[in-house]
């Protein structure tokens, strides 16, 4: 399945080159009228990441018109407890989840309660093999194939980006996304540099969902296929 994606930084919808990089800006309703009939969609809050505000009132908005998603800069109970309210369907956890180089059991047994497992999707962005955190400006020594199995207790599946290919339209990973899905049978969706249908049909082989954005945006990847493709 795809999942569409928006990632959010001052009020409007942008694509980031490995994270850094501006690449596009657009009105995230025009790409919001775009995705109508998807199950669901990503929402990124790139503010909220690395911690210079948040784009709350867009966020209530997006989710009041579709089933979403949402992360980004969630380093708190608080914040969990927030984003439920704002009517996110499920919410990414990525940096919280790790603490002094090692897997935060206490943030997560806390954001179990506070919103269920259920709702929890873990976030493992990786860049050159290790799990990167803080706006993925912060590398640490571990690698997602290593932690997935002491997380599954706290979420109902993981999004994995390999942040190496993120929005350079070069094409994704396999190889790593294919080891991934060696761990775990929980739900996984993949991101960073899916650009081809052919891609995500690769993954759709692995039991994998294909969060895209970048591909879609610039009109490489079309949305007239079908939903599950």
């Amino acid at each position: 399945m795809i999942v569409p994606c928006i990632d959010l930084m001052g009020g409007t919808a942008v694509q980031l080159v490995r994270g850094r990089k501006k690449a596009l800006e657009a009105d995230p309703f025009e790409m919001l009228r775009k995705f109508k009939g998807f199950p669901v969609i990503h929402i990124i809050d790139l503010d909220a990441a690395i911690g210079t505000g948040n784009n709350d009132k867009l966020v209530k908005q997006i989710c009041r018109k579709a089933p979403c998603r949402v992360g980004g800069g969630v380093r708190s109970v608080e914040r969990v407890r927030d984003l439920v309210e704002l009517g996110a369907k499920q919410i990414i956890i990525g940096t919280a989840a790790f603490s002094d180089g090692m897997i935060n059991h206490k943030f997560l047994r806390a954001a179990r309660r506070a919103a269920s497992k259920k709702r929890i999707i873990i976030a493992l962005d990786t860049s050159k093999g290790k799990i990167v955190v803080k706006g993925w400006r912060t590398r640490t020594k571990l690698r997602a194939q290593d932690v997935m199995p002491e997380l599954e207790p706290y979420c109902v599946g993981f999004l994995c980006t390999y942040v190496d290919k993120e929005g350079m339209m070069q094409g994704t990973n396999l190889r790593w996304f294919r080891s991934l899905r060696q761990v775990t049978r929980l739900p996984l969706i993949a991101a960073g540099g899916i650009t081809t249908k052919q891609e995500v049909e690769a993954l759709a082989r692995l039991n994998i969902d294909a969060a895209v954005g970048m591909a879609i945006y610039t009109g490489k990847m079309a949305l007239v296929q079908d939903c599950s493709a």
